[in-house]
C-alpha cells in the first residue's frame, strides 16, 4: 500500500478533475489549481482533504508537494520547467504501473470497445488486468489507473489513450506494445491539420510493437517504415460469431484477436470471448421498436458518422450538435446532407448550437425535413409516437450523456 502524500494537481480540465476526485478517493491531500477564474468544479462528494486555487497557480505549494500530477493539456507547455524536479511527476513517484505489461489503444474511434474486446480475453483466459484511462472516454482518467495499479499486482495494464494526450500518455506509460484503431478527422484544434497528427501518432509509436488497421490508408503506409520496433503488425476484419453490429465493430474485433494472438492467447478462447461480448454503454447498439430499426450511440466526429451512414440508409437520423468551439464537429452535418435521410431531427448534445446545425444542413441542399427537438422527453414521445414511419433510425452525433439517457428509455420502451 502506498503511504498517503501530498499532492498537487496543475490544470483541472476534464483529466485534471478526474485526477483530483481519485487522489482525494485514495485519502491523499490535494492542492489543485488552474489559470481560469470561472471553473465549476464538482467537490459536493467531498469533505475535505484538498484545497483548490482558481486564477492562479501557487508554486510554492506545487512544489513542496510530494508529487505533481500536471494535466495533459499543459505537458508540452512551460509548465513543467516550473516544477524543481522531474522526479516529483506523479507517474515516476508511483511508478508501480511501469512494471506492468502495458497495452496502448488509440486511435479516432473504437478505443474503448477494443481496449475492452482485450480485457474480456486476457480475463477471461485467467489473468489479472487492469483497464482505464482517457477520462473523455468514459474511464476514469489516467491518475487513477496509476492509482489503482499500485494497490494490487496485475498481469497486464491496458490504457485507452486519448489521441490528445499522446504526449502526455508516451511519457508516463511503459508502453509494451501499441493498438492504433483508425486515424480520422477529429480534434483538429489540437492537432492543426491530418499530418500533424499522423506526426503526433507516429512519435507515439516509434520503437515500439505496432497493432495497425490494414483499412486505414495512413497507418497500412508505415509496414516499412524504420522507426518501428520490428515490422508492424496488421488486423484486418473480424468474421468470427460477434452480438455487436457494423463492420467498425468487426474492426474492433479484429483489432483485439491481432493483440490476443501475439499474447499467445489460443485462438477458441478469443473466439469464445468475442463472440459473448456485450456493447459498450453509451456505444453504438441496435434496438428494436416495433418494427423499426433504431442504431443509436456515441458518434461525434466526421469519421464515425460516415462509418454508419455507409451500412445503413436511415428514414429518420436524430443529431446532438456540438460546442459552439468545436467548428470540426459542424463537418458531421454536412456528411449527413450528402446522405439525405428523409427527416432529420436536431436537439442540443452539448451545446444549443441546432441553428448552426440547421443552416449548415441547408446550405449543403439537403432535401428533407428538419425540426429541433429542445429535450430528450420530446425526442422519445417523438420516436415512440411515429416509429411506424421509419423503418431504419439513427440516433447519435453529440452529447454522450443524452444520446445515453435517450438509449435507456427506449429499451425500456422497447
Amino acid at each position: 500500500m502506498v503511504s498517503k502524500m501530498k499532492v498537487a494537481v496543475v490544470g483541472l480540465g476534464i483529466e485534471g478533475t478526474h485526477a483530483l476526485h481519485s487522489l482525494l478517493d485514495f485519502d491523499h491531500q490535494v492542492y489543485a489549481s488552474d489559470l481560469n477564474e470561472d471553473l465549476n468544479i464538482p467537490m459536493d462528494n467531498y469533505d475535505g482533504g484538498f484545497e483548490i486555487e482558481l486564477g492562479r497557480h501557487n508554486w510554492d505549494k506545487i512544489n513542496s508537494a510530494d508529487a505533481v500530477v500536471v494535466s495533459p493539456s499543459l505537458w508540452k507547455r512551460d509548465v513543467l520547467k516550473k516544477i524543481t524536479s522531474p522526479n516529483k511527476i506523479f507517474s515516476r513517484v508511483l511508478g508501480n504501473h511501469r512494471d506492468i505489461f502495458t497495452i496502448g489503444v488509440t486511435g479516432t474511434n473504437g478505443k474503448t470497445t477494443t481496449a475492452l474486446m482485450i480485457k474480456d480475453i486476457l480475463t477471461n483466459s485467467g489473468f489479472k488486468v487492469l483497464v482505464g484511462g482517457n477520462a473523455g472516454g468514459g474511464f476514469d482518467g489516467y491518475t487513477r489507473l496509476m492509482l489503482e495499479a499500485s494497490q494490487d499486482e496485475y498481469d497486464y495494464l491496458i490504457v485507452e489513450v486519448c489521441d490528445m494526450t499522446l504526449d502526455f500518455s508516451r511519457h508516463n506509460f511503459h508502453f509494451d506494445l501499441v493498438v492504433v484503431t483508425n486515424l480520422g478527422w477529429d480534434h483538429i484544434n489540437v492537432h492543426h491539420s491530418m499530418e500533424q497528427y499522423q506526426e503526433r501518432i507516429y512519435d507515439f509509436i516509434k520503437d515500439k510493437t505496432v497493432v495497425l488497421n490494414k483499412n486505414d490508408d495512413l497507418l497500412s503506409s508505415l509496414k516499412n517504415k524504420s522507426f518501428l520496433k520490428g515490422k508492424p503488425n496488421f488486423f484486418d476484419t473480424y468474421n468470427g460469431k460477434l452480438n455487436l453490429i457494423g463492420k467498425y465493430n468487426r474492426m474492433n474485433a479484429g483489432a483485439a484477436f491481432t493483440v490476443s494472438k501475439i499474447l499467445n492467447i489460443p485462438e477458441d478462447k478469443i473466439c469464445e470471448s468475442l463472440s459473448s461480448f456485450k456493447p459498450v454503454d453509451g456505444r453504438i447498439t441496435e434496438l428494436k421498436l416495433g418494427d423499426s430499426r433504431i442504431i443509436i450511440g456515441k458518434t461525434d466526429n466526421v469519421s464515425a458518422v460516415t462509418a454508419v451512414f455507409q451500412e445503413t440508409k436511415f428514414d429518420l437520423a436524430i443529431l446532438g450538435t456540438p460546442r459552439r468551439e468545436e467548428y470540426w464537429r459542424f463537418d458531421i452535418f454536412i456528411e449527413v446532407a450528402n446522405f439525405n435521410p428523409p427527416y432529420i431531427v436536431l436537439f442540443p448534445g452539448l451545446d444549443d448550437t441546432t441553428s448552426q446545425a440547421k443552416e449548415i444542413l441547408e446550405k449543403n441542399s439537403y432535401k428533407g425535413k428538419i425540426r429541433v427537438s429542445e429535450d430528450i422527453f420530446e425526442i422519445v414521445d417523438f420516436i415512440s409516437t411515429n416509429h411506424g414511419k421509419y423503418r431504419t433510425i439513427f440516433i447519435g452525433g453529440n452529447g454522450q450523456d443524452k444520446i445515453t439517457q435517450i438509449k435507456r428509455i427506449l429499451k425500456g420502451i422497447s
